[in-house]
């Protein structure tokens, strides 16, 4: 289920009881040339299709929130301290399992500090995101990782 839909909400408020993990994407945000806000919005892209497809894939038992979106250039430190406290509202519902997807290898750095389970995938460069190609890569990671969630539960 996702969260951007109100039919997928109300489904999820009628059978809370079996929906114990959470994939929240975390998003990178910057328009600063060194930022390479094309590339950025590329990995936004890509993150969105690959966390839409895991939620299809473990449907039934996991709530897709919406991605938690941060400047590329703020402080680490702060961001754990905004992250936690929105995972400690989302483990009051309670949800046993929470799972962070990002590109992003800066929060490799700071995961131990992170109440969720961070789950970092290398980017996908380039490529059109609609291409056979990129579909099936897609798909590949999807059957990866929800396996790797599988082995949560």
């Amino acid at each position: 289920m996702k969260w951007t839909n109100h039919h997928d909400v109300e489904k999820y408020l009628e059978a809370k009881e079996y929906i114990d993990t959470i994939i929240m994407p975390l998003s990178p945000f910057g328009l600063e040339a060194d930022q390479a806000p094309s590339k950025i919005a590329y990995q936004k892209e890509v993150l969105a299709v690959l966390t839409k497809e895991l939620e299809q894939e473990l449907s039934g038992r996991t709530l897709l929130i919406p991605s938690y979106t941060y400047w590329k250039s703020s402080k680490l430190d702060e961001e754990i301290i905004r992250i936690n406290q929105w995972l400690s509202h989302i483990q009051k519902q309670p949800f046993e399992h929470i799972f962070l997807i990002t590109f992003d290898a800066t929060w490799k750095k700071v995961e131990k500090e992170l109440n969720g389970n961070l789950l970092w995938f290398p980017h996908i460069q380039t490529g059109e995101l609609h291409s056979s190609e990129m579909q099936k890569m897609i798909r590949e990671q999807v059957s990866q990782i929800s396996e790797l969630i599988r082995s949560y539960w």
